[in-house]
């Protein structure tokens, strides 16, 4: 990779991500992030994702890097940004591929008009697993972090999944209780890089969520953290299978009802994007 770099930006409820089609992955991946990522130097993303041939036509290698420049294994909204990117780059309506992530296979299907700004998008992103062992007296170590944080007495209930990501679920009942913009790097700075989702679950249907990203930090949305929200709600027994979520960017839809969760939001096209690079 010399010369240019050809990219498109493409962002799922405001969480947004640089695309680029490349034979490899480059040496300088992560550092290429950082630059290309930053808001007032950079072209400005939570993530560059960098998309590789495939082992035959139905498949399409899926490389993320978060706006620090640490890896990701997975993301259900960068995911349905790499399929929205894959119908321009085609020039096709309809999508149905698999994306080989760190996280493992993650199907990625598109049904739209021919370049169509937004696409409605729907990702399988495979079962949830067991997250990371949460420690005794969660809440207490948090507030031993000092003053710094606010609304810890109104923490409910709380739990970790595992979606190929980590995430820790936090149950309140409203999202305003909680800073997560300090929420978020006090639990990371107690429990190691995780993604930190806020929930407040309206009825049996929909629940609200705010979120803070290992990487990338407040954003708009998360796919897989939606999912894994949904997810803890449900085990909670306050929501059935079909979940609306919604965040300040807008709102995604997942579904609990078989073997995969499968997440379904839109996708929207930005523009076309080429940088120096080499």
């Amino acid at each position: 990779m010399t010369g240019t770099l050809q990219l498109t930006k493409h962002h799922g409820l405001g969480n947004d991500f640089l695309v680029a089609f490349v034979d490899r992955v480059p040496d300088d991946g992560a550092a290429l992030a950082v630059g290309l990522c930053a808001r007032r130097t950079g072209v400005g993303a939570d993530g560059l994702i960098l998309a590789t041939p495939g082992v035959d036509d139905g498949t399409v290698g899926f490389t993320l890097f978060n706006s620090d420049g640490s890896p990701a294994e997975v993301s259900g909204n960068g995911l349905r940004c790499l399929g929205q990117a894959l119908a321009v780059e085609s020039g096709c309506s309809r999508v149905d591929v698999t994306a080989v992530t760190a996280a493992g296979p993650r199907r990625v299907l598109i049904e739209a008009e021919a370049q169509a700004t937004t696409v409605a998008a729907s990702v399988e992103m495979g079962p949830v697993a067991p997250g990371i062992e949460l420690p005794d007296g969660l809440v207490g170590r948090l507030a031993d972090q000092g003053g710094a944080l606010s609304g810890l007495a109104e923490l409910r209930q709380w739990s970790s999944a595992d979606l190929g990501n980590p995430h820790v679920v936090f149950d309140v009942a409203h999202l305003g209780a909680i800073q997560i913009d300090r929420f978020g790097p006090a639990v990371e700075a107690l429990l190691g890089a995780v993604n930190v989702e806020v929930i407040a679950v309206h009825d049996r249907a929909r629940l609200d969520m705010s979120v803070w990203e290992r990487g990338a930090g407040v954003t708009m949305a998360c796919g897989s953290g939606a999912c894994a929200a949904a997810h803890a709600a449900r085990q909670w027994g306050l929501v059935d299978d079909q979940v609306q979520v919604t965040m300040p960017g807008g709102e995604a839809q997942v579904d609990l009802s078989g073997p995969q969760v499968v997440l379904t939001g839109p996708a929207t096209f930005i523009g076309w994007v080429e940088v120096p690079h080499g």
